[in-house]
């Protein structure tokens, strides 16, 4: 069994010491601006039906929604949640080297976890999404992370994460709801995915933040198989990671990332893509062990 690290959100801790929690969702018609509010939550929940392929606004997303990767519409603990956008935006990305907005992240997500094109920053669509980030997180002071925002930090292994293994977790855990071939499950409008694709052409592509081992193994641990919760998870640590190996080994579309990480030495440890300001290998940096990366960083 491969030694871990202390996470930097322990379960016990959160547990302990409470979690954030989305205002009350009636409360929002307390607001001037409801209707806005209510629409950005909607595009979010389904995307697909307005942004999709077949999108009734317009058609420049492949298919899955928002909450396909910001569960229960962005409001789930440790489920990829919105808690600290408000609080946290504009700053600086150093994936970017730039200061970003808002819109600038929700392009991002549309441009890489959805692989399709980016809303207009001024236009209708953006602006309601946006209030309704503003509205989650209205109570969060500035500069502040809440509890549970974001994902679990899955405690490293000591080897690297391997794909033969997490391909036996993924035909035992998985492939009911997101199918032999990871192609997901579609709708019955067919219009969107009730279970999203995992690789495939209509997954998210290279750029998307879940194709790094450590996101995408925080959000299976505290959230996947159906019915797990950051309180009660269902995968080992080891699952989580050997897991995350598979899925994204997987082909899937690809991203121009040669603008991305414009400072080397602050690429991820798990950033697949070089070049480095170190001299560990592109599968190294993939699929680890990432002490010696980390060690090399500090």
């Amino acid at each position: 069994m491969a030694k871990v690290e202390t996470p930097k959100e322990d379960f016990r801790l959160i547990k302990e010491e409470g979690i954030w929690q989305a205002p009350d969702w009636a409360s929002v018609e307390l607001a001037p601006n409801a209707a806005q509010i209510r629409y950005g939550r909607e595009l979010v929940a389904h995307t697909s039906e307005y942004l999709g392929p077949k999108g009734k606004v317009l058609q420049i997303s492949n298919g899955m929604n928002c909450q396909n990767c910001h569960l229960e519409a962005g409001t789930a603990p440790l489920g990829n949640n919105f808690s600290g956008v408000a609080a946290n935006y504009p700053k600086v990305r150093s994936r970017s080297g730039l200061t970003e907005g808002i819109p600038k992240r929700i392009n991002d997500c549309f441009e890489r976890s959805l692989n399709g094109q980016g809303l207009d920053p001024e236009g209708k669509e953006m602006k309601a999404m946006v209030a309704y980030m503003q509205w989650l997180g209205k109570d969060v002071p500035k500069g502040e992370r809440p509890l549970g925002v974001g994902l679990y930090s899955v405690p490293l292994l000591e080897r690297p994460a391997d794909p033969i293994r997490g391909k036996a977790v993924y035909d035992m855990q998985c492939f009911s709801c997101h199918g032999t071939e990871g192609q997901g499950l579609k709708a019955a409008s067919g219009t969107a995915y009730l279970y999203p694709p995992l690789w495939g052409p209509d997954s998210y592509n290279n750029g998307a933040g879940l194709f790094r081992l450590s996101k995408f193994s925080g959000y299976v641990k505290a959230n996947m198989p159906l019915g797990a919760t950051y309180e009660r998870p269902l995968l080992s640590d080891v699952e989580a990671w050997d897991l995350a190996a598979y899925v994204n080994s997987q082909s899937r579309p690809a991203k121009d990332l040669s603008e991305d990480w414009p400072d080397f030495s602050k690429k991820p440890m798990d950033h697949p893509f070089g070049p480095y300001s170190d001299d560990f290998s592109e599968e190294e940096h993939k699929y680890g062990p990432f002490q010696p990366i980390l060690a090399v960083k500090q």
